[in-house]
């Protein structure tokens, strides 16, 4: 059997921060680089506050804690050789990270199903949707690492838009145009409850909208409580074009998150009574 222990926690954690130090070299880059280190220490933090809340075990924490940890490890090298955060004009950042954890053999302490788990998560994160065979353990390790990062975007998001300097972040906003209106494939797919295909992306409005989406793939209830307390929905809301589509569409997902909420509530469906796998054979 293999366990995460106190220990090797903290050094995966001390490897890190190692780590990122090596592309704080060149000062055209420091900004984004730092933006994703502060990024992934404050989803470490919002996934064991998600994994208290619903009862998981020390064990499991510490789990969770690892994957939110290098879940965005690829990150900072993508941005070092493409200057950019978009997967789909450089590489996928989550493929990317399987293979800077595989070269530096930085979890080989763990064991091979660990390392082996911790992957997948890391390769599941950053995608539409998750798959349909998979593990109990890994889909909820998946969902948990999805929630956590979903809330710390949120945050990011809404502290740039909020920002007081007026200037833009080129990385934050993917290089879109800032362009008046939004586009109706993007508007429909919220409509219809879904998340937005990226490919319908054209606009800065259209990425907004799309990160408005995020809620039909929220899984846990702590999530939706904390999306609804702090308002992250209407701080975006706040910076998209007023019309009525806009005020419908947001009637409609206010409806399904306190629809969310409630059938949560009812279920109980956030607290579990069982180990899901954290240890490993």
């Amino acid at each position: 059997m293999v366990r995460l222990e106190n220990e090797q926690v903290r050094d995966l954690n001390g490897w890190f921060i190692r780590y990122v130090e090596e592309f704080k070299n060149d000062p055209a880059t420091v900004r984004n680089i730092v933006l994703k280190e502060e990024h992934t220490k404050r989803v470490c933090r919002e996934i064991i506050a998600i994994g208290t809340d619903l009862g998981l075990t020390d064990d499991e924490l510490h789990f969770a804690e690892i994957i939110a940890l290098f879940h965005d490890i690829g990150r900072f090298e993508q941005y070092a050789r493409y200057k950019t955060f978009v997967d789909r004009r450089s590489e996928d950042h989550a493929e990317l990270g399987v293979t800077v954890l595989r070269r530096l053999g930085v979890l080989d302490r763990c064991g091979e199903a660990t390392q082996d788990l911790v992957f997948r998560i890391i390769r599941y994160h950053n995608r539409a949707a998750l798959p349909g065979e998979e593990t109990e353990p890994c889909l909820f390790f998946s969902k948990l690492l999805r929630d956590a990062d979903k809330l710390d975007i949120w945050r990011v998001v809404t502290d740039y838009y909020r920002r007081e300097d007026g200037e833009r972040n080129g990385a934050l906003e993917l290089d879109l145009p800032d362009m008046p209106g939004f586009s109706d494939a993007v508007y429909l797919d919220l409509m219809r409850r879904k998340i937005v295909d990226m490919k319908h992306v054209m606009t800065l409005n259209d990425f907004k909208l799309l990160q408005i989406g995020w809620i039909f793939d929220v899984n846990f209830r702590p999530t939706l409580q904390a999306v609804r307390s702090r308002g992250y929905l209407e701080m975006i809301r706040h910076v998209l074009p007023k019309s009525e589509k806009i005020d419908a569409l947001f009637s409609d997902i206010a409806e399904y998150l306190e629809e969310r909420l409630t059938i949560a509530k009812n279920k109980l469906s956030g607290k579990r009574s069982h180990v899901y796998g954290v240890t490993v054979e």
